[in-house]
């Protein structure tokens, strides 16, 4: 007697397998895709993206520079540059420095064109010339409670808290406080002073 045996190999079809440029193509597109998500979600829920217009803030801040902005859990301090949207007669968001904050008294001495905060001449390397421009404010004045004394540094050219037309800024009107510059690339930084 003979002995037969029978095997019975099931064979998978096989897998085309696609070509490796195109798999490449496809890893990249969800890795950008996820990329682009995370982007999104960073600067709509940590930071807004603000551009500048105007030349009040040169030389930290120039016409056309973009700026993120950081709107969630942020103290403000003296040397800080916001974005303030409290309605004035051209209604559009400004871009200043915080010079004094609610109790300081703010004084300037527009003759030898000094800034001085609680008695004390502010050092102020981020200015190209001193504070001469005055406007219809009378000097010395006191910041009331949840408000701001904002200027631009660029004083020879910006409309501020020295100006009744803006006068003291509401703290409920910053939209936020800038953090670092967008573009133009490679200049990121933005100096605090205090």
């Amino acid at each position: 007697m003979r002995k037969i045996e029978e095997f019975w190999i099931e064979f998978e079809p096989e897998e085309k397998k696609a070509p490796a440029l195109i798999s490449f193509i496809f890893d990249l597109t969800d890795s950008l895709k996820g990329a682009v998500i995370a982007a999104f979600v960073v600067f709509c829920l940590v930071f807004r993206i603000i551009g500048v217009e105007g030349g009040s803030m040169n030389p930290t801040l120039h016409d056309g520079d973009w700026v993120a902005v950081s709107g969630i859990s942020f103290d403000i301090d003296r040397g800080d540059i916001v974005i303030a949207t409290q309605p004035w007669e051209r209604n559009v968001p400004i871009v200043k420095r915080v010079i004094g904050v609610g109790g300081d008294t703010v004084d300037i001495d527009f003759i030898r064109g000094e800034v001085f905060v609680n008695g004390v001449m502010l050092n102020e390397p981020y200015i190209d010339e001193p504070t001469t421009l005055s406007y219809d404010v009378d000097f010395p004045v006191t910041v009331p409670e949840g408000q701001l004394f904002v200027m631009g540094d660029n004083r020879g050219d910006s409309l501020d808290s020295r100006s009744s037309k803006i006068g003291f800024i509401d703290e409920r009107y910053i939209l936020g406080k800038v953090v670092f510059r967008i573009y133009p690339t490679g200049d990121w930084k933005i100096e605090d002073y205090e």
